[in-house]
Formats: C-alpha cells, sequence, structure tokens
C-alpha cells in the first residue's frame, strides 16, 4: 500500500468503527494492535449469549509502487480473520463465552462507500439469523452476493465488483 493509502483507510476505519460503536445496542470497544508486522485495528462486542464477535476492516485491494493505478477496495469482516487476541478478551472477565464461531459475514466496498453502511451493518448483525435477501433491499449500495456458506455470506457491493473488474 502506498503511504497515501494507509493513512485513508487508517481514518477512514476509525470513523467507520466510531459510527458503528454509536449506532449498537451494545458497548463496543476498540482495539488497535501494533504488536505484529502489520496493524490491527478493530471493533469488538459481546452479544446477547456472551460471545465476542468483532468487527476489521481492511484493504482487499490497493494501489502500491508496483501497481500504482489499481483501485482501492476495503473489506468488512465480521467474526473471520485476525480475531482479538486473549489478553484483549481477558478484559471482559469471566462474562465472556469465548470468540463467536457460529456465524460470519463478508462485505467488499469501495472506501467512498464505508461510512454509508455502520446503519445496515448493525442490522444484518441483529437479525443474522434471517434471510439475506431481506437485508440486500435495504442495502445503502446495490449488493451482489459472492457466497453464502452454511455459516455466513460474502457480498460486494455493486461498484466495488465493477472497479475490480474494470481493472483485469
Amino acid at each position: 500500500m502506498t503511504p497515501e493509502a494507509i493513512r485513508f483507510v487508517s481514518q477512514l476505519r476509525a470513523n467507520f468503527y466510531s459510527l458503528f460503536a454509536t449506532v449498537m445496542a451494545v458497548p463496543v470497544n476498540l482495539i488497535k494492535d501494533n504488536s505484529s508486522a502489520s496493524e490491527r485495528f478493530l471493533a469488538f462486542w459481546l452479544d446477547e449469549r456472551l460471545k465476542l464477535n468483532y468487527v476489521l476492516i481492511y484493504a482487499h485491494t490497493s494501489p502500491d509502487r508496483l501497481m500504482p493505478k489499481r483501485p482501492l477496495i476495503l473489506r468488512l469482516a465480521l467474526n473471520i480473520g485476525a480475531a482479538p487476541t486473549p489478553t484483549q478478551t481477558y478484559k471482559w472477565g469471566k462474562a465472556c463465552q469465548g470468540l463467536n464461531k457460529s456465524w460470519h459475514f463478508q462485505l467488499t466496498l469501495l472506501p467512498e462507500e464505508i461510512l454509508d453502511f455502520p446503519d445496515w451493518i448493525v442490522s444484518v448483525i441483529d437479525f443474522h439469523g434471517q434471510s439475506f435477501d431481506s437485508f440486500m433491499k435495504t442495502s445503502p449500495y446495490p449488493l451482489d452476493t459472492v457466497s453464502s456458506p452454511g455459516r455466513g455470506f460474502a457480498l460486494w457491493t455493486q461498484q466495488a465488483r465493477s472497479k475490480l473488474l474494470g481493472q483485469c
């Protein structure tokens, strides 16, 4: 990633997490972890079953020195990817019943779309056991389903998919 893209994604991520934490009906904690080679910044919370859930935002594709024209496309991952470490989850105390591994979700989108999604993401979290079609109708941007495995699903905004396919 270019330094400009890194700064831009970092700012978008912080803005999204702030909006997301405001919309959620439960307390949301934010973690910025610089302990590994790459920085991780995620939001996590306990659900009604006291399972730890988390959302992580990262660059799916981005410009770099070798491909400066490659589009910046983001991925929002819920309960999949770089999970909170045991020391980060320890702060929840004995109430925490472990990571929620019963479902996951991915949304791939453009940077200019992400700040329109916090309300929709919270609705997906609130109603994750219901039909995915009901969420696609209320999404801020048209979506394409890429996969729907047993415990989760992956969606792309149509604009993000078109932008990526236009670069191939």
